[in-house]
């Protein structure tokens, strides 16, 4: 009798939780694999937005090199609204979109933060300095955009890692091209992004396209 009502038990309460059902507990390599489809990839980000919007960005926004560094220096905000990102975080430091020719008359590339003095008005002294890498200093590709938002990601951690894998992408897509002998006397042309520069320093250009030509 005790059998049959114990039986009679287990069938009601089967019967009361027919939406019940075994969960199985995921594996440590299953926890590992659905973490790393999760996990935030900076690189693929940028990626994903370089070549359709980056660039064709820079070549829009971008002014004159002597347009843009005269208006910095008289009047920064001016110039941020007119060549950099008005959309940035109040706190954070103006980055501007720059564009120019000129001669290259001096080179570090012993260094890996190697850059290049550029001659834009032919008057023979250095209007830019650019940074041609592999080590690149700076975010400014990712701070003049401005149809990205550090709102978007989850810390400050991903929003840097967004910003130095701008750079990993400019070295990547044309900079590691770029000769590292006989540049002085060369002509180049680019596009990109400078902050703010210190009292007397020369503008540190980090191109969005640079050409090297005769």
């Amino acid at each position: 009798m005790l059998r049959i009502r114990g039986a009679l038990i287990a069938a009601l309460v089967a019967a009361a939780l027919p939406g019940c059902k075994i969960i199985k507990t995921p594996t440590a390599e299953e926890k590992a694999q659905a973490a790393a489809k999760d996990a935030f990839d900076p690189n693929a980000k940028v990626e994903a937005i370089w070549q359709s919007q980056a660039v064709p960005y820079f070549e829009k926004r971008a002014g004159e090199l002597k347009d843009v560094a005269a208006l910095a220096a008289s009047s920064p905000d001016q110039a941020g609204e007119k060549y950099g990102n008005p959309r940035k975080q109040a706190s954070s430091p103006w980055t501007y979109a720059v564009k120019f020719s000129g001669k290259v008359i001096a080179a570090d590339t012993q260094s890996r933060a190697a850059t290049l003095d550029v001659d834009a008005d032919g008057d023979g002294k250095a209007d830019a300095k650019v940074q041609i890498g592999p080590a690149l200093r700076g975010t400014a590709l990712r701070d003049t955009l401005d149809f990205v938002n550090f709102n978007e990601f989850k810390n400050q951690i991903e929003w840097a890692q967004f910003g130095k894998a701008f750079n990993e992408k400019a070295n990547k897509a044309f900079l590691s091209a770029v000769p590292r002998d006989g540049l002085v006397g060369k002509t180049v042309t680019v596009f990109g992004a400078f902050p703010v520069p210190s009292g007397g320093q020369l503008p540190l250009v980090t191109p969005s396209e640079l050409t090297v030509g005769q």
